[in-house]
């Protein structure tokens, strides 16, 4: 597993800036959503219905990169390249809650929909690059 420069933590832990996920399509095009994310444990959680075109590309083992930049410097970002470690249902309603309260300083997701399956997906970063 690569480690995140401590330098840049603040971005993955204190500050809330959305990351651009890309992902590959079948075809071999890319993909690219902008999501919320935690960090925790060293691995990137992402969250997603499931049947949603990022979900479907988010297969264990796949390869991902996310881009997050500073809210606060549009210069100073951190990109991460890795792999999706891990998929499950299991705990997706609490973890979307969980980033609702990161983002939106509520504690629900307020744009819940009933017939969702809600998803969460574990990245394991292999490598690193930062700016700024």
């Amino acid at each position: 597993m690569t480690v995140i420069p401590e330098a840049y933590l603040d971005l993955l832990t204190t500050k809330a800036p959305l990351a651009h996920l890309a992902t590959i399509m079948p075809d071999g095009s890319p993909q690219v959503t902008p999501l919320w994310f935690d960090y925790t444990g060293g691995l990137i959680r992402v969250n997603s219905a499931k049947g949603r075109v990022k979900s479907r590309n988010m297969t264990e083992g796949a390869p991902v990169a996310l881009s997050i930049v500073d809210p606060d410097n549009g210069y100073r970002y951190i990109q991460i390249r890795g792999k999706v470690s891990k998929t499950t249902t299991e705990g997706g309603d609490a973890h979307i809650d969980s980033l609702a309260k990161r983002y939106l300083g509520l504690d629900s997701y307020p744009y819940r929909n009933a017939t969702e399956v809600r998803m969460i997906f574990e990245i394991t970063p292999t490598s690193v690059q930062t700016m700024g």
